[in-house]
């Protein structure tokens, strides 16, 4: 298709959009518009009728309940009225027979008629009661008859305009046409090879300095011809020493790669015994709080299985005395004897408690168990140096995980409130992150201390990344020293209680994550930390690998 037609119909097709929202736009407001004024008047009519007969249905007058719908049907439109009582009794109607005939059903909306006539009643109420009710019926066929007219002119209006757009397109792209001919020949000659061409200027409009423009681009080849045969002969002639200077310049930078390399070397594995040194550090400082923590649980499990070894002796001399019981003739003097003295050993043993008891005393002592297990897992996790190891996590499992092992050192001295949305696996590095999470933790404790504070610890998904917070109602940190928290060996903390080096090391190890750190505080107020990890490594979703997670939780 040639230029000039894609601008007869591009002018068209936009022209008869627009004109088609217009008249779309100008037909529903009209019709809304008409369809409102009509609702309106037949509310206004009902309401007026319902209180003028008023008077009339409570005196049973019905001479002027006649006059009244008489006078009321001399309105235009009018198709019929009727007023009945609160018993469905007809006291006076005036209209169209065949109308008044129908059982009458009220119409919700204008939108909604199908008969050509818009019903509505009102009520009469006196006193809170209704006595009776007016029911009046409306022509919409003038309505619907103004309508259509609009819709007519309006179609007509529109395509008038869209001849006349299609007109002054057609004369717009042969004019264009005719003046891009001329520069595509131009273009084709330069393209051959001929930049001796020039397009002749013969007005003064957009195309003209189109052409002008390109009168330039053909002096510049011309200039950029010469130049690229001077070139050539001097390249010609660097040629023949370029190789050696490459030879020596790639040595050299053979040698500075493998410099690189080891250093390189050595500041992965410095990095590396830092972030373990760090991480032994952090979990030397609570391993006190979790030797509590696994002694809670081992104290009543111990105490569960000594219950437990007194109701297995209980059992062992119930089957003691049901034996011989076994072996006796039901129903003989002995052995009723002995069923005797079965029932009062268990009555004395209360055998219905230690059934009861054996329960409660299972499900304790297994929830012990567990409790210990997380423990020593959360503790052998983060133990290993495993810091570049990829794999797929959850990350609200990974801050569960942290919780568990800084939970002996946090729960006595402040609140923790979670609030974990749905995550996404991540492929990462669960240990490295582990480690950061336990950092903003133990520091968040540290600076709620041990007034009952409160720590949050929120994660959601957003579009383009997974966003975790950890922020506190603590001291705060001074504006001045913002700046400086990630800085390798600051540190606001007393001589002796900090190394500087955790947040550096957290920094370092959400940056190789290609993720963001950043911090907020206000003295007094509190601190909020924000980690952003982009979800480039998302392969699949919790939900997708939910049994996989559960069988590695048990």
């Amino acid at each position: 298709m040639s230029l000039r037609w894609k601008t007869i119909l591009g002018i068209a097709l936009i022209e008869g959009l627009l004109l088609l929202l217009l008249v779309y736009t100008a037909l529903g407001y009209m019709r809304s518009t008409s369809y409102d004024s009509l609702l309106k008047r037949a509310q206004t009519t009902a309401s007026l009728f319902a209180t003028t007969t008023k008077d009339a249905v409570l005196s049973y007058d019905l001479a002027s309940l006649e006059t009244f719908t008489d006078e009321l049907m001399t309105n235009p439109d009018m198709e019929y009225a009727r007023v009945v009582g609160a018993d469905g009794n007809v006291f006076a109607a005036s209209g169209d027979a065949i109308l008044l005939a129908q059982s009458f059903v009220p119409d919700q909306s204008p939108e909604l008629i199908d008969d050509g006539v818009f019903d509505i009643q009102a009520n009469i109420v006196e006193g809170g009661e209704v006595y009776g009710r007016v029911q009046i019926g409306i022509d919409t066929a003038s309505l619907e008859r103004a309508i259509s007219a609009t819709q007519s002119w309006s179609i007509t209006i529109a395509s008038v305009e869209m001849v006349l757009v299609a007109l002054f397109s057609f004369v717009l792209g042969t004019y264009l046409t005719s003046q891009l001919a001329t520069l595509r020949r131009a273009a084709k000659n330069v393209a051959q090879g001929d930049l001796e061409t020039e397009v002749p200027i013969r007005s003064r409009d957009e195309i003209a300095e189109v052409g002008q423009a390109f009168n330039v681009m053909i002096d510049r080849l011309r200039a950029t011809q010469q130049k690229r045969d001077q070139y050539e002969v001097e390249l010609k002639e660097l040629n023949r020493t370029l190789e050696d200077r490459v030879e020596r310049r790639t040595a050299a930078l053979v040698k500075s790669n493998d410099d690189l390399k080891g250093a390189n070397q050595q500041i992965q594995q410095t990095q590396t015994q830092l972030l373990q040194s760090e991480k032994m550090a952090s979990l030397g400082q609570m391993a006190a709080g979790v030797a509590h923590e696994i002694n809670n649980p081992v104290g009543f499990v111990m105490s569960n299985i000594a219950s437990l070894n007194g109701y297995v002796e209980s059992y062992q001399g119930l089957e003691q005395k049901v034996r011989p019981l076994l072996q006796l003739e039901p129903a003989s003097p002995e052995w009723q004897l002995r069923k005797r003295e079965l029932d009062a050993f268990m009555t004395a043993e209360d055998f219905e408690f230690i059934h009861d008891d054996i329960r409660e005393l299972m499900v304790d002592t297994l929830e012990g168990s567990r409790r210990i297990r997380d423990i020593v897992q959360g503790l052998k996790e983060f133990s290993h140096v495993d810091q570049a190891e990829q794999q797929e996590a959850d990350l609200n499992q990974c801050l569960e995980t942290t919780l568990k092992i800084v939970n002996s050192e946090l729960k006595y001295s402040c609140t923790i409130r979670k609030d974990l949305k749905p995550l996404p696996l991540l492929s990462c590095s669960p240990g490295q992150l582990n480690q950061v999470f336990m950092n903003l933790l133990v520091n968040a404790g540290q600076a709620v201390g041990e007034d009952g504070g409160v720590i949050g610890i929120r994660s959601r998904e957003r579009a383009e990344d997974i966003e975790i917070q950890v922020f506190d109602n603590g001291q705060g940190i001074a504006a001045a020293h913002v700046s400086q928290l990630f800085d390798p060996f600051f540190t606001t903390k007393p001589v002796g209680e900090g190394t500087g080096l955790g947040l550096a090391i957290s920094y370092g190890i959400i940056e190789d994550h290609h993720g963001s750190i950043t911090v907020k505080s206000k003295p007094g107020v509190g601190t909020c930390f924000t980690i952003r990890l982009p979800k480039r490594g998302i392969t699949r979703t919790a939900d997708e690998s939910g049994a996989e997670l559960a069988a590695m939780a048990d």
